[in-house]
């Protein structure tokens, strides 16, 4: 039977939203493309400096922070008691001010039995939640989405959705009106689907159709309005599709040679931005006005140096930035692709970039941060590191960091 786990204080969550500004409310931000508007965010800071608290988080997991109302939240996969590879795929809540656990509660259980072989660098619990109003929407990939309340009581579950995951889970959902979408690109038959977010059914559910012969990708898909229409932009393995959110039929596609797609895409000038993926990621600018396959009409321009696997893509005024998985990071002409610099910041990299008051935050799986001054001259402005491995994104609120690492959660912020 599935249970909740203790609940403490929980008063605390009705906090009003005023104190803490623009909520954070699922993967990239606001507007799912890491930018936020933040003044006096930290520029230094270590595993004792500049963090104003840290706490504990149980368990595995590389979902990122998601921060509203006062309270963070994430997901957690916490082996079990049973057997060896049991898991409770749990919701995390922490008071944002005092960092103090309100909530943990446990939305699935997964059997060591059934449960599949995750790649080194993914775990059970990596997609992030997405809150909207009083909802919190959890994805476990294959093994199920839920939407709990503030409370931690969940309103509805679907588990309807089975297919066979490769290297685990890992792109998160995003919402289109009252419709909940996500990508399940799997070992076979990849499709990309649309809930009721008030109840859990399936609106629709659309076959990806492509020619790869490896079609397992974890990209989380990006909403944006071309001409007063709305389209959902999913990446794939050897294709990039637009799907209406209302009914999920496909406006257009471009085709690639690439597989294990992750890259959130990335929507500015006009122009869609997208990662190719395994094994030589290529960056695709394209224009989303048309119709049918557009691969050789509207891809605008290419690029094939310093590619992420991994990353997302950031875009700030005319110049998109990137950094590979490798540890160069790169800045290019967003509507002509001319490289203004690229360089070796060092170390690897998962974590996607984040922008705020003119400065851009790297984050490397060691615990390193890079902070650079945006423009179009590599200027590195802060290295600073926590000593624990950190593949999530940042979260931010008022002039507050939020960062997961393998052990903890960390609020950082300037003295």
């Amino acid at each position: 039977m599935l249970r909740q786990l203790p609940v403490a204080c929980f008063a605390i969550l009705v906090a009003t939203a005023a104190a803490h500004g623009a909520d954070w409310i699922g993967f990239r931000g606001p507007a799912g493309d890491g930018h936020v508007k933040a003044d006096g965010l930290p520029r230094t800071w270590n595993a004792s400096r500049n963090v104003t608290w840290k706490q504990p988080v149980p368990g595995q997991g590389w979902s990122s922070p998601v921060v509203s109302d006062g309270t963070v939240y994430l997901t957690a996969a916490v082996p079990g008691e049973q057997e060896e590879g049991d898991f409770s795929l749990q919701l995390l809540a922490y008071d944002e001010a005092s960092g103090e656990r309100l909530l943990s509660v446990e939305v699935f259980q997964q059997r060591g039995a059934d449960a599949p072989r995750i790649h080194k660098k993914n775990s059970h619990a990596s997609p992030t939640p997405l809150v909207q109003g009083d909802r919190i929407y959890v994805h476990f990939g294959h093994q199920g989405t839920a939407c709990l309340n503030r409370q931690g009581q969940v309103v509805w579950r679907n588990t309807s959705l089975t297919y066979k995951p490769v290297h685990g889970n890992g792109g998160s959902p995003v919402l289109a009106g009252d419709v909940l979408i996500f990508s399940c690109d799997g070992g076979s038959d990849p499709f990309i689907v649309g809930l009721d977010a008030a109840t859990g059914e399936v609106r629709w559910k659309t076959e990806r159709q492509t020619d790869a012969s490896r079609t397992f990708s974890f990209s989380t898909p990006t909403l944006i309005t071309v001409d007063g229409q709305q389209q959902v932009i999913s990446p794939g393995s050897n294709v990039v599709c637009a799907y209406d959110p209302a009914d999920g039929h496909e406006i257009w596609r471009a085709r690639y040679d690439g597989y294990s797609v992750i890259p959130k895409p990335v929507f500015a000038h006009g122009l869609v931005f997208i990662c190719t993926g395994y094994n030589r990621p290529s960056l695709l600018a394209i224009k989303p006005t048309g119709r049918g396959d557009v691969t050789e009409t509207h891809v605008a321009w290419k690029a094939g140096r310093a590619v992420p696997h991994t990353a997302s893509l950031l875009v700030v005024d005319d110049q998109l930035y990137m950094v590979s998985d490798g540890g160069v990071a790169s800045c290019l002409d967003a509507k002509t692709g001319e490289v203004h610099w690229s360089e070796r910041v060092g170390g690897k990299f998962s974590a996607s970039p984040l922008y705020a008051d003119g400065l851009i935050y790297l984050q490397d799986e060691d615990g390193t941060a890079t902070v650079l001054e945006a423009g179009t001259t590599y200027r590195v402005v802060g290295r600073n590191s926590l000593g624990e491995r950190t593949l999530a994104s940042y979260a931010v609120s008022g002039n507050a960091l939020f960062l997961r690492s393998d052990q903890h959660l960390y609020r950082i912020e300037a003295e």
